[in-house]
């Protein structure tokens, strides 16, 4: 898929398709610029009503003259149209697209554009939304293999506003491989995408984008004292590995920003074993590592004047003879000790270790994201993730980010009432709270050990990952994350 940004008439650009925005009156907001034998073939085909009034509709219709097919994208009220309602119109019009053949199509940006979606972002939405849905699963079959999308888009607009469709195009575009990337990483199964696949991810990464990369190993670790992580790997013969990348594109002045990504690549749940049904789904427990590693990526291709550092502890939670075990006691690198109730909540065992090490980075702010609990999906569901802070301006930052990303988060109470449902008559504290409140004593759990730093937490347990028919990763929260460093380069 191919994308260039066009300012010709649009009865030069020649195209197979083109895509025409239909307000709630039936009327086509690029009438002026189409033929007059395709505009009353297309207000005959209105007047059939045959496209849906439902805002995101969309009709594939043969053309007329110019074009041999045409898409009619309903937009309801143009000033009420929303960048939900833009992105899910987008959506349809490409799987309209997935049955037909075609070379080119063309997108006339400024038929969307009104108080609530800029130049800028019609273009990144549109992008995004192409690559999205032009996504092909990394599978290892050998026979009836989806081939990518190979198309030219045509990204129609006035002159007075090209520099603002090429930087939605460059975030788009940018966002997307972000997106492809943690979507490949959580689809992968866990017998290729191990500790050590993670690790040399991020060294073509780092590579690719002249970032600094640090690999630890088991002993290196063990010389840091993260007794909390290693616990976790003593069941798996997967070696763990401990994965630091660094860009540092801001002023030496400029304290980092930390993300951490939580790293199970298979968790059987320990000896607290996991029932059978859909264990093989846990080999997205990595989604957080995934998503850090594709905001990596992004943050690579924009080149983003930040600092930006991502931590990822990586191994499998397997039961085995050396395994840890219900009634052990652990000590973390900060000192505190844990006592394990539950094996199968091994995620807080070793982000708690990662948040410390975050500490030696003197961090503006650190994020941590992973697919914590269960708990965290019977609360919010599928849609929204939740997130979790020490301070709420971050938390509000990140809502504010999520709401334009498309990709909403939704914040939790993690107040001191919730705090002693970790206590342990044989440790200074437990890793596990109970039933009630689970996903938020999880958070209660990490925010011991994120005390020096203002910090957030995003538990994706609900949307990293779709079930059934639909198996696979959602690449989700990268876009979130992504947006909420873009913004941060405006401050």
């Amino acid at each position: 898929m191919k994308f260039t940004i066009k300012t010709d008439l649009i009865a030069r650009i020649p195209a197979d398709i083109i895509t025409l925005a239909v307000n709630d009156k039936n009327q086509i907001l690029c009438e002026k610029q189409i033929d007059n034998m395709t505009l009353k073939h297309l207000n005959k085909i209105l007047k059939l009503g045959d496209l849906d009034k439902r805002t995101g509709s969309t009709l594939l219709v043969h053309g007329s003259n110019t074009y041999s097919r045409i898409i009619l994208l309903r937009i309801g009220v143009h000033k009420d149209l929303t960048p939900k309602q833009f992105f899910k119109g987008i959506v349809s019009a490409s799987n309209e697209l997935k049955n037909i053949n075609f070379t080119k199509i063309i997108f006339p940006i400024n038929q969307f554009v009104n108080k609530f979606i800029t130049e800028q972002a019609t273009t990144e939405y549109l992008v995004r939304a192409l690559i999205d849905q032009g996504y092909i699963i990394n599978s290892l079959k050998t026979q009836n293999k989806s081939k990518p999308a190979n198309f030219q888009v045509y990204l129609h607009t006035n002159t007075s506003v090209t520099k603002e469709i090429k930087q939605g195009l460059k975030n788009g575009q940018a966002i997307g491989k972000g997106l492809d990337l943690t979507k490949d990483l959580g689809n992968l199964p866990p017998n290729i995408c191990t500790p050590t696949y993670l690790a040399i991810e991020a060294k073509k990464i780092a590579r690719e984008y002249k970032m600094k990369v640090t690999i630890l190993e088991q002993k290196q670790i063990e010389k840091l004292k993260m007794g909390s992580f290693l616990s976790v790997a003593k069941g798996s013969r997967e070696a763990p590995k401990f994965i630091v990348l660094e860009h540092k594109k801001g002023t030496k002045n400029q304290k980092p920003i930390v993300l951490v990504g939580k790293g199970i690549t298979f968790d059987a749940g320990g000896i607290s074993i996991k029932p059978s049904p859909a264990m093989d789904e846990m080999k997205y427990d990595m989604g957080g590592a995934a998503t850090v590693l594709g905001v990596m990526k992004t943050v690579g291709e924009l080149n983003l004047p930040l600092n930006i550092i991502m931590v990822v502890p990586t191994c499998e939670n397997l039961p085995d003879g050396k395994a840890v075990k219900p009634g052990d006691i652990v000590k973390s690198m900060s000192g505190q000790t844990i006592e394990v109730l539950n094996t199968d909540a091994e995620g807080r065992l070793i982000l708690c270790d990662a948040l410390t090490y975050s500490e030696r980075f003197k961090p503006e702010v650190v994020i941590d994201v992973a697919t914590l609990t269960g708990a965290c999906v019977i609360a919010l569901g599928h849609h929204i993730s939740a997130v979790f802070s020490n301070y709420n301006a971050l938390a509000d930052e990140l809502k504010t980010a999520g709401e334009k990303a498309l990709d909403p988060v939704w914040q939790m109470p993690m107040t001191d009432e919730y705090q002693p449902q970790l206590n342990s008559n044989f440790a200074d504290m437990a890793n596990i709270g109970g039933r009630a409140a689970g996903s938020i004593t999880a958070a209660c759990f990490l925010s011991r050990f994120a005390k020096k730093y203002n910090w957030a937490h995003i538990d994706i347990a609900g949307t990293a990952w779709k079930s059934g028919n639909a198996k696979g990763s959602t690449g989700r929260p990268v876009s979130l994350l992504s947006e909420f460093l873009i913004n941060r380069t405006t401050k």
